[in-house]
C-alpha cells in the first residue's frame, strides 16, 4: 500500500516511514501541505496521515478541502491536541480516525489496518476470496490445507488486488502502489511478483489473470 505522511516534525516523520517500510509500505513524506498538494497531483494513495499544525497551514484545512471534494482517500489525523472538543471536531471534518501524539507505533499501525478494512468493506483481518483464506494481519494465505506466509512485497501486492477483485491494475499503477521514488526498478519487478503469487494460489479456484495490453485481476476460475 501506499501512504501519504503529511507531518513537519523531521524526526517523527523518519521514525514513521522507517516503521511502515519495515511493513512493506511504501510512504512519501510531505513537510508542508504544499509539497503534500505536488504528492497528490501526482500519485494516488491509499491512506493519508496528516498532521494538523503544519508550516505553512492548518491540516484541517486539507482535510476540508479533500472531503469537500469527495475524495475517497481516508485519513488518519496525527494530533498533539487530546481535549474532546478537538477530536470530535477532527472526526466531524472527516477524519477515518486520529491518533494523540506520542503514539506507539503498534497503535498506529492496528488503526491503519483498521481503517484500510473499513475502505475495502470488511470488518476483520481475514477475509475469504473464493476458496483463499487471506489474513492481512498475519500475511497469510490458506489455500486448501496450506497455509502460505506471504513476503512484503507479496503481501502488499495481493492487498491490493484483494481490495477490488475484478478490477484491472496496470504494471505501472502496480509499480507506483509496490515501490517508492528511490528505488529504481523496471514493471519486470511487477512480473516477478505476479508469478510468486500465482505458484502460491496453484490448487485454488482464484487466479491472477493478465488481460493481454492492459494488465492484471484478481478473479475466480
Amino acid at each position: 500500500m501506499r501512504f501519504l505522511l503529511i507531518e513537519d516534525n523531521h524526526d517523527l516523520a523518519s521514525a514513521t516511514v522507517d516503521r511502515l517500510s519495515l511493513d512493506g509500505h511504501v510512504v512519501d513524506h510531505a513537510a508542508t501541505l504544499e509539497e503534500a498538494a505536488d504528492f497528490r497531483a501526482t500519485t494516488d494513495y491509499d491512506l493519508i496521515l496528516l498532521d494538523i499544525m503544519l508550516p505553512d497551514g492548518d491540516g484541517r484545512s486539507f482535510l476540508n478541502t479533500h472531503r469537500s471534494a469527495n475524495d475517497p482517500v481516508p485519513v488518519i489525523v496525527t494530533t498533539a491536541r487530546s481535549e474532546v472538543s478537538d477530536r470530535v471536531g477532527i472526526l466531524d471534518l472527516g477524519a477515518d480516525d486520529y491518533i494523540t501524539k506520542p503514539f506507539d507505533f503498534s497503535e498506529l499501525e492496528a488503526r491503519c489496518r483498521a481503517v484500510l478494512r473499513r475502505k475495502g468493506g470488511a470488518s476483520r483481518n481475514v477475509i475469504m476470496i473464493g476458496d483463499v483464506e487471506f489474513d492481512s494481519l498475519s500475511g497469510t494465505l490458506k489455500v486448501g490445507p496450506n497455509k502460505i506466509t506471504l513476503r512484503n512485497r507479496e503481501l502488499r501486492l495481493f492487498e491490493i488486488f484483494a481490495s477490488a477483485p475484478e478490477q484491472i491494475f496496470s504494471k505501472s499503477k502496480l509499480l507506483d502502489r509496490l515501490f517508492s521514488y528511490d528505488e529504481d526498478v523496471s514493471e519486470n519487478a511487477i512480473e516477478v511478483y505476479i508469478g510468486r503469487l500465482r505458484k502460491h494460489l496453484l490448487g485454488s479456484r482464484v487466479e491472477i489473470k493478465t488481460v493481454r495490453g492492459v494488465g492484471y485481476l484478481l478473479a475466480n476460475k
